[in-house]
């Protein structure tokens, strides 16, 4: 008895310590020297770069068949209700299961923090987003909750049909949510997501306009699940590694989270959003039929009350010609989240024994040098 103790404590310690070691972040693209577009980033190069902003994210992996999880957006440390925030979505492929849409298009505001999760659970994520609402100081007499939730379907390496998100994981989520450095790969509600036939996730890049150019804030963060052709820097990767396939590997979503300082309307943020999805376009991504590819774009450079004493909002908005450079920063920060997702992730079996490999990163930066796009 003493021996076999002292053995199952030595595995158990190994085991605590390998998974300790696999768990260790990974180096981002850039920092093997990998660039994207032209402009720079911001400190962090993740959304949280734009002031205020926090990300939570709850991750559940237990036994052998759970992978999934929770992330969690909020634009401001406010009342999201009471001080709603300018938004537009724009819906690159359909086919998914986007809660929230027709009032953001109607009135062109997000009144809740915005909520990633899987397929079957944005149910019990909408639920927790109204109680979460209606408990707010202020909020007593709320009677109408507009719940933002994206999703993606991770029922590859989950049991998606247990549906093991909670209304708790989800206040939880929410509750944590912190500004600084965000988490990225196999984390929050990337868990157990695929991409471009390896393990995807959540990845997250910033950009940061020159003063010359309004010196404005884009951070986009993104829940990859899809298929395609990969490339990076316009380096064709997949045809490269011989891992694309229009058989396989192609369905599934991805959800595109843009924010930024600039002071935008809801058309001007749809007109945003629809350069984020370009970005997505130039990873290889072909929003195949089963794929839910949607970009929720926010403004946080100003609040809109949900009661005024004024018939008139009274707002200074940047001009359509000088919107252009956020364009770009949409589009590349966009880019670059995606590729961030796949540099993080790690390997991952899950349900039903299903294993996903993680990208080779070591042979693509290898190929990404040999074409000139990798120092």
């Amino acid at each position: 008895m003493p021996f076999s103790y002292s053995f199952l404590l030595f595995t158990t310690v190994l085991f605590t310590s390998i998974q300790s070691a696999m768990a260790q972040p990974s180096k981002r693209p850039r920092e093997y020297g990998i660039r994207f577009g032209v402009l720079p980033t911001g400190p962090l190069n993740a959304i949280t770069d734009v002031p205020g902003v926090r990300v939570g994210q709850i991750t559940l992996k237990e036994g052998q068949t759970i992978r999934t999880g929770v992330t969690a957006i909020l634009p401001h440390d406010g009342n999201q209700f009471q001080q709603k925030s300018p938004a537009a979505i724009y819906i690159g492929n359909g086919f998914g299961k986007l809660m929230g849409y027709s009032q953001v298009e109607e009135l062109g505001t997000v009144e809740t923090p915005i909520v990633l999760t899987n397929t079957l659970n944005i149910p019990t994520a909408a639920d927790a987003l109204i109680d979460y609402t209606l408990a707010q100081k202020g909020n007593e007499q709320v009677r109408s909750v507009n719940a933002v939730v994206g999703e993606t379907n991770d029922g590859f390496l989950n049991d998606i049909r247990g549906r093991h998100v909670t209304k708790q994981h989800v206040l939880d989520a929410i509750r944590q949510a912190k500004t600084g450095p965000v988490d990225e790969g196999n984390v929050g509600a990337g868990t157990g997501t695929v991409c471009f036939g390896f393990k995807g996730g959540i990845g997250t890049a910033s950009r940061k306009l020159p003063a010359s150019l309004g010196g404005y804030t884009v951070g986009a963060l993104v829940q990859t699940n899809f298929g395609g052709v990969l490339q990076i820097g316009g380096v064709p990767i997949g045809v490269e590694l011989g891992r694309y396939d229009f058989k396989k590997n192609l369905d599934g979503s991805c959800m595109m989270v843009v924010l930024t300082d600039a002071p935008l309307d809801a058309r001007n943020l749809k007109r945003l959003a629809k350069r984020a999805f370009m970005g997505l376009a130039q990873t290889g991504g072909i929003a195949s039929n089963g794929s839910g590819d949607y970009v929720i774009a926010v403004s946080t450079a100003y609040r809109i009350p949900h009661e005024a004493a004024s018939p008139f909002d009274e707002l200074k908005l940047l001009r359509n010609d000088n919107v252009s450079p956020l364009f770009l920063a949409a589009i590349e920060a966009t880019e670059e989240a995606i590729i961030n997702s796949l540099f993080a992730a790690q390997t991952l079996t899950g349900d039903q024994g299903h294993t996903v490999e993680q990208l080779p990163v070591e042979k693509v930066v290898d190929l990404l040098k040999k074409a000139g796009q990798a120092r």
